[in-house]
């Protein structure tokens, strides 16, 4: 059985909020943090639309010389981490913390400085790049500024498997205390690739949505018959998991128990998704959770707005779900918040929870003309209060075919 694990913090910084009161508020009211992008290579690109963290400052963060060594992904990764640890109302002394760890997920880490690195050598021929290149780039710097900050000595991993890294992140720490070899963990994602070269590379694989002409803001369309494809965001999130007999003794506030995970490989193919392998994914999740298909009261789908991967979750949900799935309200935050990548998970796992604590779920925007084939109730446009949820489901789901789900469930 192993022990439980409850959710006692909660941390974001997003493009549609940079606390959780507003992530979630703008997420219930359908507003769009997906706009046209204001920067000095913007018009050498063919999709010029993105999901930015705006009026984001690193200097009311951050010092000048930390700002050497912390790239954009790692400050965004810090920022949540606070939040997360205030909100839980967490002593983490300098002492240390030999039974506290860190999971963290990100698909480019230092996208942006790796990019830097690569202009001033190649294109400038400058041979005296940045020395802190390889420290600002590593996938790992976030999660090992966040262990040093907090004096965190048990676990420390970064998860790299694309779209479901930061789901993986969760889930993994989640079994650090399910096993016993921590008794908190904080654990998230984070991404910061609005750069000029992987947003390029990522026009090269045609997957990216077209500028809605009307409004910008309604380019993402999970599930809509005039979907085009997914619009890439920043952000993080980090959670803090506990053990639960560790939460009550301290009098922690519980937002909720994460009571399943599973993660697998469709061992399909590189970019296609494969809804048997998602469906799989989901029952193990299930059953880890001791919960039947009929518990799940909502499920935050991945639901990127591409043209197969809709039609493919559609699916895997039905296999799951059988004659229930109808039943079932199904979102796609993407549509506001755009798809951050290694950070996805987590965000999203997020705004699953806080639709758990608040009754309420988020609609899926720019849902006004459903695929046929997408024919299950995806709260179009307007989000829902007054719901009654005891346990609901996020799916993360990657190129690569690495499936990720994870399930939180009312405390008691």
């Amino acid at each position: 059985m192993g022990r439980r694990v409850v959710i006692t913090g909660l941390g974001i910084i997003s493009p549609v909020g940079k606390t959780l009161g507003e992530f979630f508020s703008n997420l219930m009211a359908g507003h769009s943090g997906i706009k046209r992008l204001q920067t000095g290579f913007v018009e050498k690109l063919s999709i010029r639309i993105g999901a930015p963290v705006d009026n984001f400052n690193p200097g009311d963060y951050f010092s000048k010389i930390q700002l050497t060594g912390i790239e954009r992904f790692s400050q965004f990764a810090l920022v949540a981490a606070e939040q997360a640890v205030q909100d839980a109302q967490l002593a983490l002394s300098e002492a240390g913390q030999p039974r506290a760890g860190i999971c963290m997920g990100s698909c480019m880490g230092g996208a942006g400085a790796l990019e830097e690195a690569y202009v001033e050598l190649l294109k400038h021929d400058n041979l005296r790049i940045k020395p802190l290149t390889v420290l600002l780039n590593m996938n790992n710097a976030a999660a090992s500024h966040i262990s040093i900050k907090y004096h965190l000595q048990g676990p420390n991993m970064t998860y790299a498997s694309a779209c479901s890294s930061s789901a993986i992140a969760i889930g993994e720490a989640y079994r650090q205390i399910k096993h016993g070899y921590a008794d908190v963990m904080l654990a998230g994602g984070s991404e910061a690739m609005l750069t000029y070269g992987a947003m390029k590379a990522w026009e090269s694989l045609r997957t990216l949505a077209q500028e809605d002409q009307n409004d910008a803001g309604a380019s993402c369309k999970p599930f809509a018959k005039n979907r085009s494809g997914l619009v890439l965001g920043e952000g993080a999130a980090v959670l803090v998991l506990e053990d639960a007999e560790h939460a009550v003794k301290r009098g922690a506030r519980i937002y909720a128990e994460l009571a399943g995970y599973n993660c697998s490989s469709d061992s399909s193919h590189i970019t296609k998704p494969h809804a048997a392998g998602q469906a799989s994914t989901m029952r193990n999740a299930l059953h880890e959770a001791q919960l039947q298909p009929q518990d799940i009261g909502y499920i935050n789908a991945h639901g990127t707005a591409t043209l197969a991967g809709d039609i493919e979750e559609t699916h895997a949900i039905k296999q799951v779900f059988g004659a229930q799935a109808a039943n079932i309200p199904v979102s796609s935050t993407k549509s506001m918040h755009g798809h951050l990548m290694g950070a996805a998970g987590a965000v999203e796992f997020i705004a699953a929870v806080l639709a758990l604590q608040h009754h309420a779920i988020p609609p899926t925007i720019n849902l006004h003309e459903p695929d046929p084939e997408c024919d299950l109730d995806y709260v179009p446009n307007q989000g829902r209060t007054d719901v009654k949820l005891n346990a609901v489901m996020s799916n993360s789901f990657a190129f690569g075919g690495g499936n990720a789900v994870l399930i939180a469930k009312r405390f008691s």
